[in-house]
C-alpha cells in the first residue's frame, strides 16, 4: 500500500506539473496552439510519466532505506537520530541571521539555497559525529544506565577508537584480526591516510602501485563486511607536515589508540604518552612456543652452516635447524626439537630427526 502512495504521489505531483507547465509557455508559442487544453492534457501526460519513472526510483530508495534501518543496532540507530536532530538545530540557530540580511529580491534565491545546504552539511556532520563517540553521547542522554554507572566506578573501561595508519592498512593482518572478534571499539581511517594510500596507487613504481591498490580493496572490503565500525575521519592539519605527526595528533586529540606495524612510529607515538597497538608485535606473542621433546613435521629445505645441518622453516617463519638432516634436503620428516635461541633477527629452533633419536 505504501509502496502504491509513493508512486502515485509522483504521478500525480509530475502530471500536475505538466498540466501547469503550458502557462510558463512564452506569449508567442501560445498564441500558435488552437487547443490549449488539449496541450495541457499531452504535457499533464508525459509529466505523469516521467513522474512515475521518478516514483519507481524513490520506492526503490526507500525500500532499501527501511532494510538498513532495520538491520541497524538500535544504539548506532538512536545516536544518528540524535546527530542528525542536533545537526539541524545547529544550523538553523547559525543559518538564521542569513535571512535577515538586506538581500536583494534578483538574489532571494540565495536565501533558501543556503538554507538547503547548510541543513544538509550540518545533519551529516552530527551524523558523523554520531558515529564517532555514539556511545558517548548515548551515556550522556541516560547516565543512569548500568554501563554508564561501570564507566563511573572504574569497573568497566572503555573502548577506544583505533586509529589505523598506512602500512597496517596495506599489510592486510587487521582485516583477518577484525574478523576475529578481539578487537574491540570503533576503527577509525583519517582523510589523510586515504590521500596517502591514493598517492601510493598512482606512483610511478609498479611495486608502489600494487601495494596502494591492495591497501584501498581491503579497505572496501573491512567497510563492506564492518559498516558500523569503519569510520571515515575528515579531520586534517595544515600545521603538520608529516602523516605520522598528524596521526599522533590525532590519536592525541581523541584520546585513541594507534594501530600500527611501522616500528619508527610506535617508538614515537609511545614518546608522545599515545597508546600503540602493534601487529608486529601481536604476531611474534603468539607464536606457538616449542620445547625440547616436541614433535614437529617438518620439509628440509637447504643445508646449514655445517654439513651435516639441514634447514627448515615453519609456517610462521621461524626457522628450524636439524642436524643430521643435511642429507635428508627435499624430504619431509618428523623432527624433535632438541632447543630454542632468540636472536636479534628472530626465533631459531633446534632439532633433530626423530628416527636418530629413536635409533
Amino acid at each position: 500500500m505504501l509502496d502504491a502512495l509513493i508512486i502515485f504521489s509522483f504521478i500525480l505531483a509530475g502530471g500536475g506539473i505538466g498540466f501547469f507547465s503550458v502557462d510558463l509557455l512564452p506569449n508567442t508559442a501560445l498564441a500558435q496552439v488552437s487547443n490549449r487544453e488539449g496541450l495541457s492534457l499531452v504535457t499533464a501526460g508525459f509529466g505523469a510519466l516521467i513522474g512515475m519513472a521518478f516514483g519507481l526510483v524513490a520506492q526503490t530508495a526507500y525500500r532499501r532505506l527501511e532494510k538498513q534501518v532495520r538491520q541497524m543496532p538500535v544504539d548506532i540507530l538512536l545516536s544518528r537520530s540524535v546527530g542528525l536532530v542536533l545537526g539541524l538545530l545547529v544550523a538553523n540557530l547559525m543559518l538564521a541571521p542569513i535571512f535577515l540580511l538586506p538581500i536583494p529580491w534578483e538574489f532571494a534565491f540565495i536565501k533558501p539555497l543556503a538554507a538547503v545546504l547548510g541543513s544538509i552539511l550540518f545533519a551529516f556532520s552530527g551524523m558523523s559525529l554520531a558515529d564517532t563517540h555514539g556511545r558517548a553521547l548515548l551515556r550522556l542522554i541516560n547516565p543512569h544506565s548500568v554501563e554508564t554507572m561501570l564507566l563511573a566506578e572504574g569497573t568497566l573501561k572503555p573502548a577506544a577508537t583505533k586509529v589505523l595508519d598506512t602500512s597496517c592498512i596495506i599489510d592486510g593482518r587487521i582485516e583477518e584480526l577484525l574478523g576475529t572478534g578481539f578487537l574491540e571499539g570503533q576503527i577509525l581511517i583519517p582523510q589523510f591516510i586515504l590521500l596517502e594510500l591514493q598517492q601510493v596507487a598512482d606512483a610511478s613504481s609498479d611495486q608502489k602501485r600494487v601495494r596502494g591498490r591492495r591497501g584501498l580493496d581491503i579497505l572496501n572490503r573491512m567497510k563492506e563486511s564492518y559498516p558500523e565500525r569503519l569510520v571515515i575521519h575528515s579531520a586534517d592539519y595544515d600545521d603538520v607536515s608529516t602523516v605520522d605527526a598528524k596521526l599522533v595528533r590525532l590519536a592525541q586529540e581523541i584520546n585513541a589508540t594507534l594501530l600500527t606495524n611501522d616500528y619508527n612510529l610506535n617508538k614515537v607515538a609511545s614518546l608522545q604518552r599515545v597508546p600503540v597497538l602493534n601487529i608486529n608485535e601481536l604476531a611474534q606473542s603468539l607464536r606457538p612456543a616449542y620445547l625440547p621433546g616436541d614433535y614437529l613435521d617438518l620439509k628440509i629445505l637447504k643445508e646449514g652452516k655445517e654439513p651435516a645441518q639441514g634447514v627448515g622453516y615453519l609456517n610462521d617463519g621461524t626457522m628450524v635447524v636439524v642436524e643430521e638432516g643435511g642429507n635428508r634436503i627435499g624430504d619431509e620428516l618428523q623432527v624433535v626439537v632438541t632447543g630454542a635461541l632468540q636472536t636479534s633477527a628472530g626465533r631459531m629452533i633446534f632439532a633433530r630427526p626423530k628416527s636418530s633419536i629413536v635409533a
